[in-house]
């Protein structure tokens, strides 16, 4: 199974920005649909952002639309470069990986990362 590590989580304040990393321990195959979730404390986790592999397609949470951006790096990492950066963006960021594009269910997401911890102060 794959595996999956975030990286380039942080503090930063309000306005500010953040590039998220996610690397895979292989090669990401074409029919991969790549994505962005996150988890704030005592609530559930919720879909941030989406990738399709193969033609760069993307979808977004209303909440993230216009600020954050998805796309891949090379053939085994995604990124998510945050802009404009909001205190209730603070979370913490997990990618996965699935097979349906436009879901937004954490059950439809397979190979989690660990996480990256984004704490955006006020």
């Amino acid at each position: 199974q794959m595996q999956l590590l975030e990286s380039g989580g942080g503090l930063v304040e309000a306005g500010g920005s953040l590039r998220l990393s996610c690397a895979a321990s292989g090669r990401i195959y074409s029919s991969a649909v790549m994505g962005w979730f996150r988890q704030a404390p005592g609530k559930e986790r919720e879909f941030v952002a989406g990738l399709r592999w193969s033609r760069g397609n993307t979808y977004y949470a209303d909440a993230v639309k216009g600020r954050f951006t998805i796309s891949k790096d090379d053939y085994k990492t995604v990124t998510l470069q945050m802009n404009s950066l909001k205190p209730e963006d603070t979370a913490l960021y997990f990618c996965a990986r699935s097979s349906q594009y436009g879901t937004t269910r954490p059950a439809d997401f397979d190979s989690w990362g660990p996480g990256t911890q984004v704490t955006v102060s006020s």
